[in-house]
């Protein structure tokens, strides 16, 4: 019976525990009108309200932010670095509060860099400079700390947007679920470049199928995977569509099973650029961020994958860049990097359609967005 009532109250602590467990939120800004660099916020999500916790000074442009699967270290990359090349910086995580404190930098070996990741195994970060038109693969060491560059793979090529595709600007590299391949999206060239990786020496090496092409001057950016792990969707900036794929899981190739679906409400004739793309933690619905419109676009995905337009949200801010699913698929926030806010929705999880929660939280040109949870 004491064996019984033990277990009894050991769950219940447990189970208090875990329902306090803090979710901690990281915003990465440009340097400007004020921006303090890296901000850190607590979501409440009974009320569905942000709270300040942390700024942490970086003059550089932060622009944009990765996690390490543990949970213990943050990487941003330092946008606004020295012009010949720009950098990517680490910290720490005080899981307890969620709090940042700086490690070390180390250059990108290219000016520009706009995204970060870091592979599933936590041993090697690849950067993305897109105005140098290069890739960079850093190691991170035991204690979370980055290494000096490893790998670089440097791109060559145009496109037929003679302003935006002038020379090759990689925007960002996405590791495949399994963690055996790496793919990166260059805006200048209209490509999708696979790599294999080596995780443990942080080196990379072109696939058997080295790339995936899209129509000429559609203009790669964010990429990301459905969690079934056999499609990827890609974001296709300079004509606002998106383009999906079927994935060989063996030999990394991509197929192409729609080109250029359009993401803009048929009546807008504006200017408008597209910039980020998420899936709910479903898989059901995609989601894909319109800069000019200033809203998302909500795409169903079929069980084959395919997409089908089913709507779009005005998001209450201008544009927005960065968007962020929350992990239980039920909020939406939205960076806007020219009205200094970020918008929080609620979403439908059966229709996928979102609702403004009139809350709108003041941060001086937000890029990024992203969630941990810490206790």
């Amino acid at each position: 019976m004491n064996k019984l009532l033990t277990s009894i109250l050991v769950s219940a602590s447990l189970a208090a525990h875990a329902q306090t467990g803090k979710e901690i939120m990281y915003i990465g800004t440009y340097s400007l009108r004020g921006s303090e660099g890296i901000y850190v916020f607590e979501f409440d999500r009974k009320t569905g309200t942000m709270h300040p916790v942390q700024a942490v000074s970086n003059v550089k442009s932060p622009s944009f932010l990765a996690i390490h699967p543990t949970g213990n270290y943050l990487y941003s990359v330092n946008e606004g670095a020295d012009k010949g090349a720009g950098g990517v910086s680490s910290y720490s995580i005080d899981k307890a509060t969620g709090k940042l404190q700086f490690m070390n930098s180390q250059s990108s070996l290219g000016p520009g860099p706009c995204h970060v990741s870091v592979d599933h195994t936590g041993k090697t970060a690849f950067v993305s400079n897109y105005g140098g038109g290069s890739l960079a693969v850093l190691p991170i060491k035991a204690d979370g700390t980055l290494g000096e560059s490893t790998d670089k793979v440097q791109d060559e090529g145009t496109g037929p947007n003679t302003q935006r595709q002038e020379k090759a600007h990689v925007h960002s590299a996405t590791l495949a679920p399994d963690n055996r391949f790496l793919y990166v999206a260059d805006l200048g060239t209209d490509k999708l470049n696979i790599f294999e990786i080596d995780a443990a020496n942080s080196k990379v090496k072109p696939a058997s199928t080295p790339y995936a092409s899209v129509k000429p001057g559609s203009g790669p950016r964010h990429f990301t995977f459905h969690p079934n792990g056999k499609y990827a969707y890609l974001v296709e900036e300079l004509t606002s569509t998106v383009a999906s794929f079927s994935r060989d899981a063996k030999t990394g190739k991509l197929t192409m099973m729609q080109d250029n679906v359009p993401t803009l409400p048929t009546n807008f004739s504006g200017q408008n650029t597209s910039a980020d793309i998420h899936i709910d933690p479903s898989g059901k619905f995609l989601y894909q961020s319109n800069r000019g419109f200033n809203g998302l676009a909500i795409l169903a995905i079929g069980k084959d994958g395919k997409l089908t337009k089913v709507g779009e949200q005005t998001t209450e801010g201008k544009t927005p860049r960065n968007f962020l699913i929350d992990p239980k698929g039920e909020f939406v926030f939205v960076a806007h990097q020219d009205t200094d806010n970020i918008t929080i929705f609620r979403r439908d999880q059966k229709t996928g359609l979102l609702t403004y929660t009139g809350q709108s939280v003041k941060v001086p040109a937000p890029v990024c967005v992203l969630m941990a949870s810490s206790h």
